[in-house]
């Protein structure tokens, strides 16, 4: 398992309409990815730091994929169409990391 995350800062005067990246840019992550290893995303809204300070990031998906390869290769595949959708919903470019997860927990 890997877990792909994209973030995009909290930027002063930045745009992101967030009713676009939801509804139709996920929309076609998912559609898109899905067949090609993607398990499914999560969408994280930042909404302050701790102690009430600004968050770091306005928003972070956390894509979850088969494998590191498996994102690559639908990068290689069909990234141009996913990563042509970015202009429609903000003017910022995103930080993209790639995480194996080392551990986890639920209570």
């Amino acid at each position: 398992m890997a877990i792909v995350s994209v973030m995009y800062a909290a930027e002063a005067g930045s745009r992101f309409d967030m009713d676009y990246y939801l509804n139709k840019h996920m929309t076609m992550v998912a559609e898109t990815w899905s067949p090609v290893g993607l398990r499914g995303y999560t969408v994280l809204k930042g909404v302050r730091a701790p102690g009430g300070g600004e968050p770091v990031f306005q928003i972070v998906v956390n894509l979850d994929f088969e494998s590191a390869d498996a994102f690559e290769a639908a990068v290689a595949q069909t990234g141009a169409k996913v990563m042509g959708d970015v202009p429609n919903f903000t003017d910022l470019s995103p930080t993209i990391q790639i995480s194996d997860v080392a551990a986890s927990y639920t209570a």
